[in-house]
Formats: C-alpha cells, sequence, structure tokens
C-alpha cells in the first residue's frame, strides 16, 4: 500500500490541495496521478485518461510515419502495425474503462484518421474518394477499437469471476457501499456498463458461463 502511494506521489501531475499525513510521511493530495501507467483522478472520470491514451497514440504514429507511409509496405502489413503498435498503446487497461458516448466517439475518430492515412484516398474515374467509416469499417470486419475493448472487458469480468474470494480485487467487486448513493442521475458504474453490453449480447446465465475458461 505505501508503495503504491509513493509511487503515485512521484508520478503526480497536480499540485497539492493539502495534505495527509502518515505514520512516516506525510504525503500531498493530489487531483490526478499516474499509476501503473494509468491515471487516477479525484472526480473518478476517464476523460483526461482518454485524452492522454489518443495523445499517445498519435505521438507511436508519427514515430512509425515513414513505415505507414511507405509505399513499399502492403497495406495489410500497415493494418497489422496498427494493431500491433498502435492500438495497443491507446487500449492500454482499457478492461477497467466505462465507454460513455463522448468517449466511443474519441476513439472511433482516431482510429478512423490512422485507417483513412492507412488506405488514403482512391481514384474512382477521375475522382479521388476517401473511404466511408463504412468501408473502413468492412475493411476491420466490424472489429474496431470499440468492439475491441468491450470483448476486453468481457474477457476481464470472466477473470474476475472466477477469482478466489481472498483476492483484493474480488473482494473490491464484490463489496457494495453502506451509504445509499446521492440523488439525481446516478454515475453510470463499471459493471452498469458491462450489463448493458450482457443484455445486447443476449447471454444467458452469464456468471455460469464466466467459469468455463473455454468460453
Amino acid at each position: 500500500m505505501g508503495g503504491g502511494i509513493h509511487l503515485g506521489i512521484c508520478c503526480l501531475r497536480s499540485r497539492n490541495i493539502s495534505s495527509v499525513s502518515g505514520s512516516i510521511k506525510e504525503y500531498e493530495q493530489v487531483k490526478s496521478f499516474i499509476y501503473l501507467g494509468a491515471i487516477v483522478n479525484i472526480d473518478n472520470t476517464m476523460e483526461e485518461e482518454i485524452k492522454e491514451r489518443i495523445a499517445l497514440g498519435n505521438k507511436a504514429y508519427f514515430a512509425n510515419k515513414k513505415m505507414f507511409q511507405s509505399k513499399i509496405i502492403t497495406k495489410g502489413a500497415k493494418l497489422k502495425l496498427y494493431h500491433t503498435i498502435i492500438r495497443p498503446i491507446v487500449t492500454y487497461a482499457c478492461e477497467t474503462w466505462i465507454l460513455k458516448d463522448t468517449i466511443i466517439n474519441k476513439l472511433l475518430v482516431f482510429e478512423r484518421k490512422i485507417l483513412t492515412k492507412i488506405f488514403g484516398p482512391i481514384n474512382e474515374k477521375g475522382i479521388w474518394q476517401i473511404k466511408t467509416n463504412q468501408e473502413l469499417d468492412e475493411i476491420m470486419k466490424h472489429k474496431n477499437i470499440i468492439n475491441f475493448i468491450r470483448a476486453q472487458i468481457l474477457s476481464w469480468l470472466g477473470h474476475v469471476e472466477r477469482m478466489q474470494g481472498m483476492r483484493m480485487v474480488k473482494a473490491i467487486y464484490s463489496w457494495y457501499p453502506i451509504s445509499s448513493r446521492p440523488t439525481g442521475r446516478p454515475k453510470t458504474r463499471w459493471m452498469d456498463d458491462i450489463r448493458k453490453d450482457i443484455q445486447k449480447l443476449k447471454v444467458p446465465n452469464w456468471k455460469t458461463l464466466t467459469q468455463d475458461r473455454r468460453g
């Protein structure tokens, strides 16, 4: 616990609001910090993290721009480069994300920009046209970045469901606060988002299915 706090303070991104006294040291209280490569903030929102992920994804693209613009490398190979280099950077720790509409749009726009650069405009009867979003989705076989993230989230859910009860992650997953939720429209929780996906997929007895590692 102490090591985690120390790491977070070393990677802090905001100035202190106040301080928290410990038995040995006094730690600054911050609005956000980086822990294990992911941004944790006081509001428990994902917007800052997504913005940072997309910025890192853009940096990864421009660092490999020569390969993506090369006429020697095939478009299929460039797509594999995107899948193995850029997408993992953007979707790091996505298993814990809550996919709000604004976040979905930002991620899809980012991916489509990369795909447009890979596949470029095509010349049809002397007219240059860029591929539509639908055409890009068909090229990806509907395995876009959002569907990839949802699959990762469901995979992590199955992993957590199979954990033993004494594991910290399982204990937090199973814990319910004693106090009631605040008035007004409640924030969408991680499990709320997952239940929506399970309902869309029409998966019966999903808790039983998660116990089967082959599923």
